[in-house]
């Protein structure tokens, strides 16, 4: 299989009316859409350390001022993270 038939292109609606199928088909009773699957996207991988400039390349933002839109939905993971210096 080459790698050109990794990338087949939909339209926007056509991605939508497939989300919308699997969730269902999922048993998941909220709406899904297309945005929000790429901004969790983004989310997790910037939870799991990936660098802003990759996320940016892998989402195709020009700016990283635009992938740095996502960077507040993980700033709430920051407040469970415990300071190793409070245990001693």
């Amino acid at each position: 299989m080459s790698l050109r038939l990794l990338f087949i292109q939909y339209s926007a609606t056509s991605l939508a009316k497939i989300i919308k199928v699997a969730a269902r088909n999922a048993k998941i009773l909220k709406v899904v859409t297309p945005h929000m699957l790429r901004h969790s996207f983004a989310t997790h991988l910037l939870e799991a350390g990936t660098d802003l400039r990759t996320i940016q390349t892998l989402l195709g933002h020009n700016s990283l001022e635009t992938t740095q839109m996502y960077t507040y939905a993980a700033t709430s993971s920051l407040r469970d993270i415990k300071n190793p210096l409070d245990s001693l």
